[in-house]
């Protein structure tokens, strides 16, 4: 049985209420993977003509069906194509019985959904290095693929879930020359969240109209804001995937349309800020926001030593408006920086401005706003136009509690 961790603190109110979207079909069910008595695997299927884009992992220890999915984005989108994600085990760092162990999911998933192998993509999540049993998820293909629901996105979000407290899920509609265009995505992501090309597990589906090509432009261009501008504990998972089909079903071409272009962007922020606020352990959300870098490259490097910095976490945890430690993460990140043109702001209140505490701080009121569940944290380096924002948070016990026994 899998462990129950209390919904976290940050926790949206409910799993939001999800348009359907034609083209798309989904079903769940318990295959005893790793966990008893919880779905654990799903299977989304996709109308012939979908087009798939994806971004993954970067780690040098990437997972099997990681590197099945790159292989495979690209590929002609005449004919149908399948999604197979399981929860509980990576099937990572598990050499040549990883690669079989895709082989045998993607095969017979094509054989169930009629779809060719090469338009069968898989996930899997949960822990590295021990066998992926894939006979538990072929076994049940037959019965997933019977019980296909245009309305099963909800149910989705719950079976790829592994130390995640909570479903998360986004949905955006857009009008379009007098049309409807309809987008919906799930996540999953808790813990080892420290993205290099997108972040966990995500899985968008749209109706609109758009080929491939310019459909993985704007999923990279979107991901570099969004899922690559979040951080829970700095540490890379083997197996991130994120994966975005659009089915077509609605006829509406959004190929360059700005409105479909922004609700997108807008669905990748409100998942990626999702896993941030089920971020293990956490108790605050916190956005940090570097302006005045001598490029936005630097700023992002300054951001996420700011966001990863776990005496600047702890500090947020304790309610401590410590900025001293800001200063410290600005220092060592081995961006540009000038010690005398830096000013750093808690909320509205200014810390320091120009390399020194600020005449007007307030530790009182800094204190204050350190004991919102919501941190924001400015700072300024006074070099140039460079900008970046990102999203991280506190750093709490919870976090040792939940992997100091992750495996047991």
């Amino acid at each position: 049985m899998a462990k129950t961790l209390a919904v976290s603190p940050l926790a949206p109110a409910r799993f939001p209420e999800m348009p359907v979207i034609d083209g798309v079909t989904f079903a769940t069910i318990a295959a005893g993977v790793r966990y008893q008595g919880r779905t654990d695997v799903m299977l989304a299927k996709l109308a012939p003509g979908s087009a798939v884009a994806g971004a993954f992992t970067r780690s040098a220890t990437r997972a099997a069906p990681v590197l099945d999915c790159q292989a495979k984005i690209g590929g002609a989108c005449d004919e149908g194509a399948a999604i197979v994600v399981n929860s509980g085990n990576a099937n990572a760092f598990t050499g040549r019985g990883g690669t079989e162990a895709v082989e045998a999911i993607t095969a017979a998933a094509a054989e169930v959904c009629g779809v060719p192998q090469a338009r069968v993509f898989t996930s899997s999540t949960g822990v590295i290095g021990e066998p992926l049993p894939h006979e538990r998820v072929t076994a049940v293909l037959s019965e997933l693929h019977g019980s296909l629901s245009a309305t099963g996105i909800g149910d989705a979000a719950q079976a790829i879930m592994t130390t995640d407290t909570f479903p998360k899920g986004a949905s955006a509609t857009v009008e379009v020359d007098g049309k409807t265009v309809s987008i919906a995505g799930i996540a999953k992501g808790s813990g080892m969240i420290a993205p290099d090309m997108a972040t966990m597990l995500v899985y968008i589906f749209t109706d609109a109209q758009i080929e491939q090509d310019r459909l993985q432009e704007r999923l990279s261009v979107h991901t570099e804001t969004t899922f690559n501008c979040i951080t829970v504990d700095s540490d890379t998972s083997t197996s991130d995937a994120l994966i975005i089909a659009a089915t077509g079903a609605s006829g509406v071409d959004v190929t360059d349309n700005e409105d479909f272009d922004a609700a997108l962007h807008g669905l990748m922020r409100d998942l990626a800020h999702q896993v941030v606020r089920d971020g293990e352990g956490a108790s605050k959300f916190v956005e940090i926001t570097i302006t005045g870098a001598s490029n936005d490259e630097d700023a992002k490097v300054h951001a996420f030593a700011i966001a990863n910095s776990p005496l600047i976490k702890t500090a947020i945890a304790g309610q401590d408006p410590n900025w001293g430690r800001v200063v410290m993460a600005i220092g060592k990140s081995g961006a540009a920086a000038d010690r005398d043109r830096l000013s750093i702001r808690f909320g509205d209140v200014e810390v320091a401005r120009d390399g020194w505490r600020s005449p007007d701080y307030s530790e009182e009121a800094a204190a204050a706003h350190m004991k919102d569940e919501n941190i924001v944290i400015g700072v300024d380096l006074g070099l140039g136009e460079g900008a970046c924002t990102v999203w991280t948070c506190d750093l709490t016990h919870g976090y040792i509690d939940i992997n100091a026994d992750y495996r047991s």
